[in-house]
């Protein structure tokens, strides 16, 4: 298992290039740069090239690209070209926000999908399975931004239970984001649960479970889903990830000041250091967190527990 994880660990190290090179590459494509935002409206011809000379923007990309990685070698994202400030203080400001969120919405997704999953599979071709797959479609139909934007209207405009944007409320303020960003995560894991959890059903050893008296219960909880788990926890580990890249349009909606809002007016103002140093540590927490992923798998299933240690050896 050690070896399976240090393997995985240095294979970051190619995603990392060949993200930043992306970035770089997309930004300095993409028409405008930094100047056209900090420039004054009566800047002359000269002082837009001594702010170019000033940003580092008048050598070429690939002298820029090379200084950037060897900053970034030495654990130096760079510094805002809009704020002048550290990349990598900004972005860890902004990350137990988006952590914040995303963990709240997985616990409403998984919470919701895996009860509605169970019950869809169990009594499979019934009102309550259709009845559940009905709520997963509607989940999966519905945008981000239109269910935020209801959730505003009527829960927090209307009734005034949870403050409509912004994270000052403490708790209360999670909730409608939550809410919305984790609907259209509960819809994918709903079917995933419901699909593995019929593969398990009609299983032998579960056949034998029920022919020496098991209760039914008993059969579903401890010996079907345990072995329907591993679907169940790709896929949530997935739309964590999903959510740890910044949830963009819930963020928006809400006014909620996470990485992907950060992202997002960052590439909006062209501040090249700022896009790439958040990309490549969303790129590096979603790479750890997919590798978390694979180890669960062997916790789960004592197969993968032996293979891992196989390979280990």
């Amino acid at each position: 298992m050690y070896r399976y994880t240090l393997k995985r660990l240095l294979m970051i190290i190619p995603v990392i290039i060949g993200v930043s090179l992306i970035i770089f590459v997309a930004m300095d494509l993409a028409p405008g740069n930094a100047v056209d935002y900090l420039a004054p409206e009566d800047a002359t011809e000269e002082d837009l090239k001594l702010l170019e000379q000033q940003l580092g923007l008048d050598q070429p990309l690939l002298i820029r690209y090379v200084k950037y990685m060897g900053g970034l070698v030495q654990g130096d994202l760079g510094v805002s070209y809009i704020s002048n400030q550290d990349v990598m203080g900004t972005y860890m400001d902004r990350l137990p926000n988006t952590i914040a969120l995303a963990a709240a919405s997985i616990v409403v997704a998984v919470g919701l999908s895996i009860p509605l999953g169970i019950i869809s599979a169990v009594h499979n071709g019934s009102i309550r399975d259709n009845l559940a797959m009905v709520f997963a479609l509607l989940g999966l139909s519905m945008p981000n931004f239109w269910v935020g934007l209801l959730l505003i209207i009527y829960l927090s405009n209307g009734l005034g239970w949870f403050p409509s944007g912004g994270f000052n409320d403490g708790l209360l303020s999670l909730v409608l984001p939550a809410i919305t960003a984790g609907t259209g995560f509960m819809a994918v894991i709903t079917r995933t649960t419901r699909s593995s959890m019929l593969d398990v059903l009609n299983q032998d050893y579960l056949r034998t479970a029920r022919a020496k008296g098991v209760n039914e219960k008993t059969v579903v909880k401890k010996h079907a889903l345990k072995n329907a788990l591993i679907p169940i926890i790709t896929i949530s580990g997935t739309q964590l990830g999903a959510l740890l890249g910044g949830s963009v349009l819930t963020e928006t909606v809400f006014s909620w000041p996470g990485v992907g809002r950060l992202i997002i007016d960052s590439v909006n103002s062209r501040d090249t250091p700022m896009v790439t140093g958040s990309i490549i540590m969303t790129t590096i927490i979603i790479s750890l967190l997919l590798l978390a992923v694979d180890l669960l798998y062997a916790v789960v299933d004592p197969r993968l527990r032996s293979r891992y240690g196989a390979k280990g050896r």
